[in-house]
């Protein structure tokens, strides 16, 4: 099943007293590009990340934020700075003396002083962490999936109908072309007609003449090319692999021939076919930009 490069995915839960948000966001790109929010003090988690969804995802841009929160901090410390807060009362007494004011200075009121204190945590072990932080990710990722996926066959739907479009103008272009090369025979011997009016017209010549047309405007190879893309492109749309940039390549094949065509093309109605035939490879050009 293809995937899209667009999705989302989002997990919460509580693991081992600490409560976790991962979400995993990602549009699409050339190529794989990550980047990440992560908690203060889990800066570690950023490359673990990385190396996990980079197997799991071939390209796009993704974006990953991550809060951890710990709910009990049973083996912190809280410190106190006592120089400071000595300080801080030496000189709300001061205060109080010079404009005699009431001295009612509490502990309540110096703890308002926050700077007077420091907290301290013991070391979290970062396997443990990770190996939170990376259960709560498993199923994010899962839920991002599951959107690419969704949207992949979308897409896979839009494009098959667009080569079924092409393959029939391509069908039509291949019984139009003979019979622009009996209408130009025809042309040809009239204007000669015309031209030599009673003299012996030199059938031999007019069919010569209609040969050399034929073989600047055949277009046979194209097309025969172009139902080759094609088939690889419908294949390719029932792998499981990462197939954004072989399809990317294939289009700008398909491309190819359809120029190729148009070039040769002295027909009014096959000049208009190409036309549509090119508009349609471009919007599946367009699709393909979103796929993994």
């Amino acid at each position: 099943m293809i995937k899209s490069m667009t999705g989302f995915g989002r997990c919460e839960d509580t693991i081992d007293g600490r409560d976790i948000i991962v979400e995993i966001k990602s549009v699409n790109h050339r190529y794989f590009e990550f980047s990440s929010r992560i908690s203060r003090g889990y800066g570690f988690l950023d490359e673990k990340l990385k190396s996990y969804l980079q197997g799991n995802l071939s390209r796009g841009k993704i974006d990953v934020f991550v809060s951890i929160e710990t709910l009990e901090d049973t083996d912190a410390q809280v410190l106190v700075n006592h120089s400071l807060a000595a300080g801080y009362v030496a000189a709300l007494r001061e205060l109080a003396q010079r404009y005699r004011l009431i001295d009612d200075i509490s502990v309540g009121v110096v703890s308002r002083y926050s700077d007077i204190f420091t907290v301290h945590k013991a070391p979290e072990d970062e396997e443990t962490v990770w190996q939170a932080v990376r259960s709560v990710a498993d199923r994010a990722l899962a839920s991002l999936i599951r959107m690419r996926e969704t949207e992949g066959e979308r897409l896979r739907g839009d494009i098959l109908q667009r080569v079924q479009t092409i393959l029939r103008i391509v069908g039509q272009i291949e019984e139009r072309s003979p019979q622009t090369v009996r209408e130009y025979q025809q042309k040809l011997q009239q204007r000669l007609s015309e031209m030599l009016g009673d003299a012996n017209l030199d059938e031999q010549r007019v069919l010569t003449e209609a040969a050399v047309f034929a073989d600047k405007v055949a277009v046979a190879e194209e097309t025969v090319r172009l139902r080759s893309h094609f088939d690889q492109c419908v294949k390719m749309l029932d792998s499981d692999d990462a197939i954004g940039r072989k399809l990317d390549f294939i289009v700008q094949e398909m491309n190819r021939e359809a120029n190729t065509i148009g070039s040769k093309c002295v027909d009014s109605q096959i000049a208009y076919m190409v036309v549509d035939i090119k508009a349609e490879i471009e919007k599946i050009r367009e699709q393909i930009q979103n796929i993994e």
